[in-house]
């Protein structure tokens, strides 16, 4: 079987896409890297036959000499992240000191893309990566920050559909046709541009492209001082909110910064947030600069907030310490700018974790006032109503927050196995849990959780096992003391799941 151009495969519950650069799991998108995808490409492309080394080594790193270990490790990445097959086997069999092979069953679909996502009902944009264009790689971050101020920009506009940070940022650096991205966020119109920032000044480039018809409806140069970047970020806005919507409505003001080099530090610490112990390190450092550099800026007071607290929760729950330094810089934010969405959401996010309950039900709806594309929100807010005892309207929370945001942060995958296990849903809590983007030490307790309610208590204790390696202190005591619960059946359910899974009281 020789794949045919624009063919896709399918493989028990996968669906592979060569040409998109896309792995779905059940219609679900699968983080994997560029060189994993090009290694299942080839071997799915012929299954059942033996890929030497060399070839696949060739096919994932094209012209280039690397060591054999390079096409070991991604093999290895590429099977945890495949998982078992139906038949408990492995997707891909080592074939000793030859190669490997595709072991499963292939069926070759058409070019017939999966279902695009339906278009909302008010005009849908994403922003694409702006391309840094200089010849200094120390500017892309320059580039980045421009993009997602643009993506908030545009969010906080009622008449539109914008899709989150995260998944347009999963297009970076890719060569893909327009129409394609498109269809895979499930919108109608896209944002392209370059950006150039040299010696005091900025060259921007922007177009807003119709992906249906392939249209260009408008674009625009821009050579300005570097000291106008905000100017020129408002004026594009500006300019797509009146292509799309025919109307000029100006967002509320946002509060910018008045120091460069804070912009700077906010924009590379926030990618570091949620990492690991090290990058949350990394960001506390940059963002304590940023705040002493413009002490008015809110930006730097709402990622520091969420850097206590997520450095505290990942890695074994935050400190009473902790929660009121996070909960006083999440106020000290909203202070500042009261109409950024991003900062009331985790204002209110805390302020549940403090059981203000009605102040922080406040928060989340004014959050949704001002920016209801904000996707975060979305998922942070399921997370609590889940907990309220809500579970219809968190699984709705958690599924708006996927459409807004297709290729989401791990954190998404926990939220939605916690809501799945609270619907007692077990076997798509497992499938959420599973998944490589969510196998992260927190959210393994709810997988045990689900797996023990199964009776498939080896499992279990194995999930067990490996979360108190990250979390030696945890206790399901503290945890249901901790976590904002407003409903007794709910945490009750929780505890029952814990303690089948033989966490430790």
């Amino acid at each position: 079987m020789r794949p045919m151009q624009g063919s896709r495969f399918a493989f028990g519950p996968f669906v592979l896409d060569p040409g998109a650069g896309t792995l779905l799991r059940n219609d679900v998108p699968v983080a994997v890297g560029y060189r994993g995808l090009s290694l299942l490409a080839a071997l799915v492309g012929r299954p059942g036959e033996i890929l030497g080394k060399a070839e696949l080594m060739d096919a994932a790193w094209p012209g280039t000499a690397v060591e054999e270990g390079n096409l070991t490790v991604q093999i290895a990445q590429l099977r945890k992240l495949l998982g078992p097959a139906a038949d408990g086997g492995e997707w891909i069999s080592t074939v000793p000191r030859v190669g490997y092979r595709f072991a499963g069953t292939v069926e070759q679909l058409a070019g017939a893309k999966r279902k695009p996502l339906p278009l909302p009902g008010k005009p849908s944009i994403a922003v694409l990566p702006f391309v840094n264009v200089s010849n200094d790689p120390e500017q892309d971050s320059f580039a980045d920050g421009l993009t997602e101020d643009l993506i908030t920009d545009l969010s906080r506009i009622s008449g539109l559909f914008v899709i989150a940070r995260n998944s347009a940022f999963a297009y970076k650096g890719k060569a893909t046709d327009v129409r394609e991205i498109a269809e895979d966020l499930g919108v109608r119109y896209l944002l392209e541009g370059s950006a150039r920032r040299a010696a005091g000044r900025v060259r921007i480039n922007a177009q807003l492209v119709d992906a249906v018809s392939g249209d260009h409806l408008w674009a625009e140069r821009f050579d300005r001082g570097l000291e106008d970047i905000f100017a020129v970020q408002d004026e594009v806005t500006a300019k797509i909110v009146e292509a799309l919507l025919g109307r000029l409505r100006a967002p509320p003001p946002r509060n910018r910064p008045n120091n460069l080099e804070a912009y700077d530090l906010c924009v590379r610490a926030r990618k570091l947030i949620d990492d690991s112990p090290q990058m949350a390190q990394e960001a506390h450092l940059m963002l304590t600069r940023a705040v002493s550099l413009d002490p008015d800026y809110a930006e730097p007071y709402r990622w520091l907030a969420m850097n206590h607290w997520m450095g505290r929760v990942h890695w074994g729950g935050p400190t009473e310490v902790a929660r009121s330094v996070a909960l006083e810089l999440a106020r000290k934010a909203v202070a500042i700018d009261p109409n950024d969405a991003g900062c009331r959401w985790i204002l209110a996010y805390l302020l549940a974790y403090e059981r203000s309950f009605a102040e922080a039900d406040a928060e989340f709806a004014k959050a949704i006032e001002l920016d209801p594309n904000e996707a975060d929100t979305w998922a942070a807010l399921s997370d609590i109503a889940v907990l309220a005892g809500r579970i219809e309207e968190g699984l709705e929370h958690i599924s708006k927050a996927f459409r807004l945001n297709p290729f989401p942060a791990s954190w998404y995958y926990l939220t939605l196995g916690q809501a799945q296990y609270a619907a007692r849903d077990y076997e798509a809590a497992i499938e959420t849990l599973r998944r490589d983007e969510t196998y992260r030490t927190s959210s393994r307790r709810f997988l045990a959780a689900s797996l023990a309610q199964l009776g498939r208590l080896d499992e279990a204790r194995a999930e067990v096992e490996l979360f108190l390696v990250g979390n030696p202190h945890f206790t399901t005591h503290h945890w249901a003391t901790t976590e904002p619960f407003r409903d007794a059946a709910m945490l009750e359910h929780f505890v029952d799941g814990f303690r089948k899974a033989g966490l430790p009281d």
